[in-house]
């Protein structure tokens, strides 16, 4: 199975044409589809439905398009990390990231390194644990940055300096917004809103027992998105602070958990991981710049 054949057939898949993909390959569309009926007869499966004027998926299809797209990534990162071996101007750099105001503390980094090696290049996949480990366990994110306790058996990583901080977000005009700081029994009976691993791990570390009192109405994996159901009116998020805009005039507003909940955040990489120079520089600068950071606090 060639890299070339796989970004013919993920072309097809997105395209949902054959002519079209050809065009943007570059191909005729005698070859391209050559190459996919080879394709299918190597894995034995057939990866396509042909209709009159398209062309979807299998769930065959649905699985190779899944794999092709991490190889894809990795085949182009790996060219990328050797072309750029020697380079002492740039490179890329690969990291996953969870939600929390301390990422500033990584693009200021990124912005200092940058006017160093003008041609750095950095490339932000954002998600929660559970997805952004699964593609640093791939190779495919030189670091990532996580609200959980890290595996040290399969992980290192550096704690970032500050804590993030757990409460509410609801409209500004509600009657909870009067509450200085939020209990769990101003929650019973309210729809809730967090992420799915949030209310699995975090939340039962405020409220203990008392979690099986509330409602988890819907679960989100980004902040933003939460507060728009908020905004109308339709529940109440339980978020980091500084995530969402709460100031005056925004609509919401943010209180704090009492008694008081925080979250540790940690950038993590492989054990074993190879870097390339420019993960090496960034790594190295991140680690005097939390340093300081840590001393000074």
């Amino acid at each position: 199975m060639e890299i070339r054949t796989l970004r013919y057939f993920l072309a097809v898949a997105r395209e949902e044409n054959m002519t079209r993909a050809a065009e943007l390959l570059h191909v005729t569309q005698p070859t391209l589809s050559k190459a996919l009926k080879a394709l299918e007869e190597e894995l034995g499966k057939k990866l396509f439905e042909r209709h009159s004027f398209s062309i979807s998926l299998t769930d065959e299809g649905m699985l190779l398009r899944d794999r092709a797209e991490d190889l894809i990534t990795m085949a182009d990162k790996i060219e990328r990390e050797f072309l750029t071996l020697d380079d002492i101007t740039g490179g890329d750099l690969y990291l996953g990231l969870g939600e929390s105001y301390q990422i500033r503390y990584l693009a200021r980094e990124i912005r200092t390194l940058k006017n160093l090696y003008p041609k750095l290049r950095y490339h932000i996949t954002s998600g929660d644990t559970e997805q952004v480990t699964e593609k640093l366990d791939k190779g495919l994110l030189d670091f990532a940055v996580l609200c959980d306790t890290p595996d040290a058996k399969k992980y290192r990583y550096i704690e970032f300096p500050e804590a993030d901080v757990w409460g509410v977000v609801m409209p500004e005009d509600c009657e909870l917004a009067r509450k200085e700081r939020i209990r769990a029994d101003d929650l019973i009976g309210l729809p809730l809103f967090t992420s799915e691993q949030s209310w699995k791990n975090d939340i039962p570390r405020w409220c203990g027992d008392r979690i099986g009192e509330l409602n988890l109405d819907g679960s989100f994996r980004l902040s933003y998105n939460a507060s728009i159901f908020v905004m109308e009116g339709l529940g109440y998020q339980l978020t980091f602070d500084k995530l969402v805009n709460t100031a005056k005039g925004s609509g919401l507003s943010f209180r704090p958990l009492e008694p008081r909940l925080e979250t540790r955040l940690y950038l993590i990489w492989n054990k074993y991981q190879t870097f390339t120079p420019i993960a090496e520089r960034f790594l190295n600068q991140i680690k005097a710049s939390f340093t300081v950071n840590q001393s000074a606090m």
